[in-house]
């Protein structure tokens, strides 16, 4: 057996605190004693984890606790330079462990460029929902911290926030602030005292926010990132009996696949969530719909593809004819979805035509994010079918409008746009928004 290297992270953190060794040793008792298993471990015992060594299993979430409460934030395992916890073993579960290790990673923006390497996967392992559920039932809590429904609306205020902040600004602003509020504030939470319909409440809550961190990391392009966030939620969503979140990851997850241009993952992961949504009801119907039908035809499955178009758009007649608010799922998402279908079916004209019915439905509560990114394609679909004009004058609108917006997918759209115009720059309209998209782009 070779000889141990030392705990480099551990030392981090010891150094951090501003600890001797033996107040380490004497706290790590103490948090011991609290929770009913009392230890002996003296200043030796530190210096050999310090080196290597590792602390008995059951010993570790202890440690890890007496760290959180000194520095004032969640530790997790690979934070201490220790082996990730086997289900079941420790009072702190994978789960949890895993969401601050993930959020931690995304708090400083300078990271950006190493987090975005990881690559989307066409073979995820998604869990199914009766595997989903019940996942952190065996989670010590904090006796010194209780939560309530103040701290559960809290949660839910803060991601209409930063959802408002992803909607106007893009990903690549929001996500360093959504990430930070995971760990900072949400993970604390989840180990909190609580009675079982608050916990699941609040499990349900930091579910969507993961949710949404991970639609940040899918605008901004880290889509492997993405997809931590994604499988992280599902999690969440199982573990609090949320089967609405749940269904809503599963097709967001389909969103992403389709956008990448993978057809049968995206059909995968869209019935999937057709299959777990708990509501029957039109909206929903049109919601799940309008994603099977895009992932239908990107798949090359013509048939299917028209037939869910023709569901979503039944379920949003008769949604619309009931006089309900609607919301996520309007006439003018359907006409997105319709122009999506009709473009990978190979009918660019029609994809336009859908795109400018979208637009013509759009209202004032649809965002600017989403607005750029449709009307890029919809100027990329003009030069497509020969409306060159056309297609540079809605060039023109976004270039406008794009120096506010911090979006990932956005930046690539414009970048985009110099190669498309290169074969036309003997048109004074072509060459201006050609050299304005490449002045933009560099900045």
């Amino acid at each position: 057996m070779g000889a141990l290297e030392p705990n480099a992270a551990l030392e981090r953190l010891y150094r951090e605190t501003g600890w001797t060794m033996r107040q380490l040793a004497q706290e790590i008792n103490r948090v011991g004693t609290e929770r009913g298993t009392p230890l002996k471990y003296q200043q030796p015992s530190v210096t050999q984890w310090l080196n290597g060594q590792l602390p008995k299993e059951s010993a570790r979430p202890v440690i890890l606790e007496a760290f959180a409460r000194r520095l004032l934030r969640p530790i997790t395992h690979s934070e201490a330079g220790f082996p990730a916890p086997r289900r079941g073993s420790t009072p702190q579960p994978p789960t949890l462990d895993g969401l601050v290790d993930l959020g931690r990673q995304d708090m400083d923006p300078s990271r950006r460029g190493v987090l975005g390497v990881g690559l989307f996967s066409v073979a995820l392992t998604i869990p199914g929902w009766p595997d989903a559920v019940g996942r952190m039932d065996a989670m010590r809590t904090d006796p010194k911290r209780r939560v309530g429904q103040a701290e559960i609306q809290s949660v839910k205020d803060m991601t209409d926030r930063l959802s408002d902040l992803d909607d106007d600004f893009g990903g690549r602003y929001a996500r360093p602030m959504a990430a930070a509020f995971l760990v900072n504030t949400v993970a604390p939470y989840l180990k909190a005292t609580a009675s079982s319909e608050t916990r699941k409440s609040m499990i349900s809550a930091a579910s969507l926010l993961c949710y949404l961190t991970g639609w940040m990391a899918v605008d901004e392009g880290a889509h492997g990132r993405a997809q931590e966030y994604y499988v992280k939620s599902l999690e969440l969503a199982g573990a609090s009996g949320d089967r609405m979140t749940y269904c809503h990851v599963l097709r967001g997850m389909s969103v992403q696949a389709a956008n990448l241009g993978h057809g049968a993952p995206a059909v995968r992961l869209a019935n999937a969530a057709a299959e777990a949504s708990p509501d029957s009801g039109a909206r929903m119907r049109a919601f799940m719909a309008g994603q099977q039908a895009h992932a239908y035809a990107l798949a090359g499955e013509k048939t299917n593809a028209l037939n869910s178009l023709r569901e979503a758009e039944r379920a949003v007649n008769q949604a619309e004819s009931q006089g309900r608010r609607f919301g996520g799922f309007s006439s003018a998402t359907l006409a997105y979805a319709t122009a999506e279908v009709r473009h990978a079916l190979g009918d660019p004209k029609g994809s336009v035509e859908s795109l400018h019915d979208h637009f013509r439905l759009r209202d004032s509560t649809d965002r600017q994010r989403s607005k750029l990114i449709f009307s890029s394609l919809l100027a990329e679909r003009q030069l497509q079918i020969g409306h060159l004009e056309a297609a540079c004058t809605t060039w023109n609108t976004i270039l406008d409008e794009y120096p506010a917006i911090h979006s990932g997918r956005i930046d690539g759209q414009v970048r985009r746009i110099p190669s498309l115009l290169s074969p036309y720059r003997s048109n004074p309209l072509a060459r201006q928004i050609y050299e304005r998209s490449r002045e933009l782009s560099a900045k």
